[in-house]
This record gives C-alpha cells, sequence and structure tokens, in this order.
C-alpha cells in the first residue's frame, strides 16, 4: 500500500489550528481513515470500547474532501484504494508544527519567495536496534535555512476485514435524528455544563419537535436543570401547545415525551464533556439531537464556505454520545 500527498496550507491550517487540538481533548489515539474521495479522523469507532449507542465512550468523526487538505493525492492499496491506521492525537500534531515552523522561515535576502510544500507519505523503516521494519507517517518540507523530517509512529495499517468493520461502523454514525436544534452560543453550554457536572455524574437530555433543549442533573436529595427554548429547529418540528406556557419545564418535557413531541435520554456528564471540546474546531453551527429510539445522542457542526453562509459540504463533522437510559422511546 502506498500513500503521498501535498498539504494545501487550508488544509493544515484546518489541522493545526482547529481539528487536531479538539480531537485530542476527545481522545488520545484516533483512527485515520484515507479513502479515494476523503481523509477522515476516527474516535473509537473500534475496538472494546467503541460500542456505540450500547456503551463506551462517545465516537468522534471528522470527515474531509481530500482536495481540501491535500494535492497531488496518491493512494492506493489491495484494500479498494483504502488505508486505515490508529496514531497518538498528540504525536501528529507536535510534527505538524514542528514542519509549520521550518516552512515558515522568510527566505534570506537574494532567495526566491515561496517555501516547498508540506509532503506527507507513508513508509517503513528499521528502527535502531530492530530486525523488523516499523510503519511512520513521515512530514517533509524545507525551509530558507532548515529542512525537517517527522516520523510519527502509527499502528501497522488495518487489515482489509478491519476497514470494512471501520467502513460499516461509520456508515452506521451517518445515520442523523430525525429533529435537531441548534444551540447558538457553545461556550454558553459549556459553561452551564461545568456547574451541573459537580451536582452528579448522570446528565438528562431532552429535545423537543418545539426547539427546547433540557439538561438535568438528579441525585437523592436536589435536582438542578436548565433548558434553551426556541431554538431553530432542523427536521421534523411541532408547535408548541399554548396551555404548556405556564407549566414547569420538567412537566413541559415530560408531556412533550408522552406526546411523541420530544425524546430524552440520560448520557455520562464525562462524555458531553469531552464532546463540548469539539467547540476548538471553531464550528458556525451546532447541533444537538436524539436518535430514534433514543439510541443516542448526537452533535453536528456545521461549517461555512469561508465568506458566505453557505454550508461547507467537503467538512463534516460530528459525535454520538452512547445512552445509559432511553426510557423515552
Amino acid at each position: 500500500m502506498k500513500f503521498k500527498a501535498f498539504f494545501t496550507d487550508d488544509g493544515i491550517s484546518l489541522l493545526d489550528k482547529r481539528f487536531l487540538p479538539a480531537m485530542d481533548k476527545v481522545g488520545r489515539v484516533c483512527h485515520v481513515f484515507l479513502t479515494p474521495t476523503h481523509a477522515m479522523l476516527l474516535h473509537n469507532l473500534l475496538g472494546a470500547t467503541a460500542a456505540g449507542p450500547d456503551g463506551g465512550g462517545p465516537q468522534c468523526v471528522a470527515q474531509f474532501a481530500k482536495d481540501l487538505l491535500f494535492r497531488e493525492y496518491n493512494l492506493s492499496s489491495r484494500n479498494g484504494n483504502q488505508i486505515a491506521f490508529s496514531v497518538e492525537v498528540a504525536l501528529l500534531q507536535r510534527a505538524l508544527r514542528s514542519v509549520l515552523a521550518v516552512h515558515a522561515q522568510p527566505p534570506a535576502a537574494g532567495d526566491a519567495p515561496g517555501a516547498p510544500a508540506i509532503q506527507v507519505r507513508l513508509v517503513n523503516k528499521l528502527p535502531a536496534g530492530s530486525r523488523s521494519a516499523t510503519p511512520f507517517l513521515t512530514f517533509e518540507t524545507k525551509g530558507a535555512r532548515a529542512a525537517v523530517v517527522q516520523d510519527v509512529p502509527i499502528s501497522r495499517p488495518l487489515s482489509r476485514s478491519d476497514v470494512e468493520r471501520l467502513q460499516e461502523a461509520l456508515d452506521a454514525a451517518k445515520d442523523l435524528p430525525q429533529t435537531l436544534v441548534q444551540v447558538p452560543d457553545l461556550p454558553q453550554l459549556q459553561s452551564l455544563v461545568d456547574r451541573l457536572k459537580n451536582v452528579g455524574d448522570l446528565l438528562t437530555v431532552a429535545v423537543t419537535q418545539y426547539g427546547d433543549l433540557h439538561l438535568q442533573v438528579s441525585t437523592s436529595l436536589v435536582t438542578v436543570g436548565s433548558e434553551f427554548r426556541k431554538l431553530r429547529v432542523v427536521g421534523d418540528r411541532a408547535n408548541a401547545p399554548v396551555g404548556d406556557q405556564n407549566l414547569t419545564a420538567s412537566t413541559r418535557m415530560d408531556m412533550a415525551v408522552e406526546r411523541g413531541e420530544a425524546l430524552s435520554v440520560q448520557v455520562n456528564m464525562k462524555h458531553l464533556v469531552k464532546s463540548l471540546h469539539c467547540h476548538l474546531a471553531k464550528p458556525d453551527y451546532t447541533f444537538y439531537g436524539i436518535a430514534p429510539g433514543g439510541a443516542c445522542l448526537t452533535v453536528v457542526f456545521q461549517y461555512f464556505i469561508p465568506g458566505t453562509r453557505l454550508a461547507d459540504k467537503s467538512i463534516s463533522f460530528y459525535c454520538r454520545l452512547p445512552v445509559l437510559d432511553s426510557g423515552s422511546s
């Protein structure tokens, strides 16, 4: 199998300043999945902890059109020209920053302006004292006064069967909830959750077709919650009954669930906190929804084409949180 490409300026900036910092907060290790059309960073889609809606930690998917990240993209393998491997996110980010520092060196007097592009490729190298080759993701570039080669150790590329499992998990994770509500202020939501996590470890989340998002923590001594009302709704929606306006938030939520106009699930507070770190990727819009039957809590991040209000279809970023209770289904 072979992989070699050159980063675009926008692509390497997106990874370095936005997506790698976010993925590093979600988990120490991620899978890199390369296909003929896309490059992806995947957290927790495979392995013993990747139980998806049935348990384990949150799943996180960042998918990019190959032309957004790379040019001269050369990829081949016996697995349908697909390659996947795992890597420590911090090592990947450290290597990118090292080559970027050299790449940014200003040219000396009399030198031609512009530095060579940053190349990335898969290689097998024989480490000192070892008898077997080890796979690396290698980054190379030249600056005005120096050149740099950074080798990032990776796992052995996944087998055909594991690549197929990864693709199946990815396909299953693409199903969106029937109702999504837009949270306009993600840092405000993060501040609220930071306060709620001091009360308890389990959080009840409810999403209504009226555009309401409810968050509630209950213990044997106290119940604390908050709600965001009249949010923008994407998908199935309904008009809030006029008679519900004077009811308490918990009563409105319970009645909406009974009418089939809301879903409510319970999630691990730590999982939600991890997913909120995805704001480091600076999405333009953030949506919350609950999968049919209360299968999982889904967080979808939307991006615009720079300088417009049009959705950027070259970027797809979302998280799925496993539920501990889906009694509303």
